[in-house]
């Protein structure tokens, strides 16, 4: 059952309570457009839950008072006052009353555009924001909160509580969120500031950017950048075609592109696929394991941290792997020869490179061995550096 259906019919089973117009509202002139404005109000208690469903642009602001306000701009075309004013009338606004833990305010359609700002009670507990179109944004909102439309942006900033986002079509822009944050667009692009829960992020076709995540990171898009700052837990990032970077993860990475590079400052681990783009990796620790069909490699293992198992494999392009001096590893690695020995370059004397039939091979202990780290190469040069 949709967000729309389920406020219909909850207000044709409790009724509507009507707010009556002393007079007609003025009708006035702005461009191409008759314009009318009505408000209303009605008594809230802090702890009912909130209904909006409406067509055009909602824009709801958390208040400190137990009141439900709200302002509506209707917006018809039309040659004369009398047509206006009859496209108008067409439009209506309802608030119903649910028991005594829920209120509904309903916009019912009419021929044209109507714009919505709200103010309720800031301590609502749940709070719910459907519109068929038109931009949705909501600010210092205690808790939780659902929105949908049918095609808008969609702003959200000072929420406590977990947030939902559906939009067929627009931007999200997030500032502070006290919860988790499950955002989706069909297409546009994702950018939040502050999430303290977990965040899934998902775009038909927009990159997503995200400051500080204090949990679980999960970002698709189809055709954009993945970039994620900070990240408190593990990050899984997906993409068709665009940039992966991730600036600290405390958790494992998780990337897979279809076509650009994949950058990482640091993680507790890395899985990474790519179908076509180099990758960078500093300041790893755990387990690597990384291939790229065509593309150079570049991993900085971290000091005072352990390894795990790990691999890393290019179809084309360099491998460098950089193993600070207190980090024991155990090297296993191939290179195509292309009748050159020097395809893998060592700065270990432990490690001894030779050739097997048709590739350069090199094994060996560095700083005294430990897991082991397999790189295999195809197209270019493995160099195992020692960090200065």
């Amino acid at each position: 059952m949709t967000i729309c259906t389920t406020l219909r019919s909850a207000i044709l089973v409790s009724g509507f309570l009507s707010l009556a117009l002393a007079a007609e509202p003025a009708l006035t002139r702005e461009g191409k457009y008759w314009v009318e404005v009505r408000s209303g109000s009605e008594p809230m208690a802090p702890s009912t839950r909130l209904r909006i469903t409406s067509r055009g642009a909602v824009t709801l602001n958390g208040m400190p008072r137990p009141e439900l306000s709200y302002e509506l701009k209707i917006r018809v075309k039309a040659s004369s006052v009398a047509e206006a004013r009859l496209l108008a009338n067409r439009f209506g606004v309802h608030i119903a009353k649910q028991g005594g833990n829920a209120m509904y305010l309903v916009v019912q359609r009419g021929d044209g555009m109507a714009d919505l700002q709200v103010k309720a009670p800031r301590a609502a507990p749940e709070t719910t924001i459907a519109t068929t179109e038109g931009a949705v944004a909501f600010y210092d909102l205690d808790g939780g909160v659902q929105a949908e439309t049918g095609g808008g942006a969609v702003a959200a900033d000072r929420i406590k509580g977990n947030i939902v986002v559906r939009t067929a079509g627009g931007d999200i822009t997030l500032g502070s969120v006290g919860g988790n944050a499950d955002c989706t667009t069909a297409g546009g692009k994702i950018t939040a500031s502050l999430v303290r829960g977990e965040a899934t992020f998902e775009t038909g076709g927009g990159d997503i950017s995200a400051q500080e995540v204090h949990g679980l990171v999960h970002a698709t898009t189809m055709a954009g950048s993945i970039r994620i700052r900070n990240a408190g837990s593990a990050v899984i990032a997906s993409t068709g075609g665009g940039p992966i970077d991730v600036g600290q993860a405390h958790g494992v990475v998780t990337a897979r592109n279809s076509g650009g590079p994949v950058k990482v400052g640091s993680a507790e681990g890395v899985r990474c696929e790519n179908a076509g783009g180099g990758v960078n990796l500093d300041n790893i620790s755990g387990s690597v394991r990384v291939s790229t069909a065509i593309g150079s490699i570049i991993a900085s293992l971290l000091a005072g941290k352990p390894m795990s198992d790990s691999f890393l494999s290019t179809g084309g392009g360099d491998i460098t792997v950089i193993i600070p001096s207190n980090l024991g590893v155990t090297i296993r690695a191939q290179n195509e020869l292309a009748g050159n020995i020097r395809r893998i370059v060592s700065d270990f004397p432990g490690i001894s490179v030779r050739v097997e039939g048709g590739q350069v091979v090199a094994e060996g202990p560095v700083n005294g061995g430990g897991p082991i780290l397999r790189i295999s190469g195809t197209g270019g040069t493995i160099f195992i550096k020692r960090q200065h």
